[in-house]
């Protein structure tokens, strides 16, 4: 036969020589050396094909290269085998190359309160993961006299990453999901303190990564809701922030939950403040009890975005990093501080928005606060 160039081809080409394939996820990339005989006519292509389940790859070029296989199945291993293709057909394949385990990608969030354990899929090896502390229930105050208040919003829940955690396929590890803290009613007259939220965290070999709940909003004479904190072993994020104390005849914002790179905003008697690198924004205070609580927004756990702004006078807080917005009473998902309230209507202080986890998986790759942390 002759090929375009008015050369004989006689024959197939004959087997290139494998390299040392490697993976990426679970993209494998096969490298060979050409064959010493092309049959008589250039090479026109290469084709590496897996062992098990024959997904192939194909490199369009008449030297030596690498040819990509992408489409693997995480937690699979696999050898690889490449030939070449004249104008005639394809030859032999090389000689089998070195085994190479496809490495799983996912993601899980956990969003219901309790205590959990949650069991490493077959081939991950390594995660990175985020936790948020359920944010603190708002106060309760009234003097029953001369609207001299004193009650604070609950204090937003903490965020805390940690990334490229070693774990083993199959073996269970614990972690917990704060819950937000209750709100409290009263009677004319009558002054309550808040609920703090509870922790949210995930322990690893004995190690934990732990985000704080925030703490209760004060009733009258007390002083305002803590933001929780991040502590044990993390490598970022941000305490949540602090719900002011209002003194005159308003009811006092709830703050926002921490952020991914900075603090949750504060609370306020008026306007809340922005959160910092991505946490959710302060509620703002209202002037009447017919405004009821306002609350601070929550913060997403999908990586850091953009830091969720103050409510004004009488609003609520922003969710930052696509957090939910502090709603009437309650602080936004995930974290947000609740608002405080006073007796007219008895109106009941606002609750803690919920606390939560997040597993990503392979730690190796992907890693908070914003490398490829979005579900795939």
């Amino acid at each position: 036969m002759l090929n375009l160039a008015g050369v004989t081809a006689t024959s197939v080409p004959g087997a290139p020589t494998i390299g040392t394939a490697t993976v990426s996820g679970q993209t494998a990339t096969v490298p060979f050396t050409q064959p010493a005989s092309d049959g008589g006519a250039p090479i026109t292509s290469y084709t590496a094909t897996s062992s098990p389940g024959g997904i192939t790859g194909t490199l369009s070029q008449s030297g030596s290269g690498s040819v990509v296989v992408s489409g693997l199945v995480g937690g699979t291993s696999y050898t690889f085998t490449v030939t070449a293709t004249n104008i005639i057909g394809t030859g032999p394949a090389s000689a089998a190359s070195n085994s190479v385990t496809a490495i799983a990608t996912g993601q899980e969030a956990f969003t219901s309160t309790g205590s959990f354990s949650w069991v490493a899929p077959a081939g991950v090896t390594s995660i990175s993961v985020v936790v948020v502390g359920g944010g603190g229930s708002g106060g309760r105050g009234e003097n029953n006299c001369c609207g001299g208040i004193q009650a604070s919003g609950g204090g937003g829940g903490a965020l805390a990453y940690r990334n490229n955690i070693s774990v083993t396929p199959s073996v269970s590890y614990a972690y917990v999901v704060g819950a937000g803290g209750t709100s409290v009613t009263g009677t004319f007259g009558s002054n309550s303190a808040g609920n703090a939220g509870s922790l949210s965290s995930i322990t690893v070999c004995g190690v934990s990564t732990v985000a704080n709940g925030g703490g209760a909003g004060r009733g009258a004479g007390g002083g305002s809701g803590t933001g929780g904190s991040p502590s044990g072993t993390y490598t970022g994020g941000g305490s949540g922030g602090n719900g002011v104390l209002n003194g005159g005849r308003s009811n006092a914002g709830g703050p926002g939950a921490g952020g991914y790179s900075g603090n949750g905003g504060n609370g306020g008697a008026t306007a809340g403040s922005s959160g910092s690198g991505g946490g959710g924004g302060g509620g703002g205070g209202s002037n009447n009890s017919s405004c009821g609580t306002r609350s601070g927004g929550g913060v997403g756990l999908l990586g850091e975005g953009a830091s969720g702004a103050g409510g004004c006078f009488g609003g609520n807080g922003f969710g930052g990093s696509s957090g939910s917005n502090g709603s009437r009473g309650a602080g936004g998902a995930y974290g947000g501080g609740g608002g405080s309230a006073y007796h007219s209507g008895g109106n009941a202080s606002g609750l803690g928005g919920c606390g939560a986890v997040r597993i990503i998986w392979p730690g190796t790759t992907r890693s908070f606060p914003s490398t490829n942390t979005g579900n795939l």
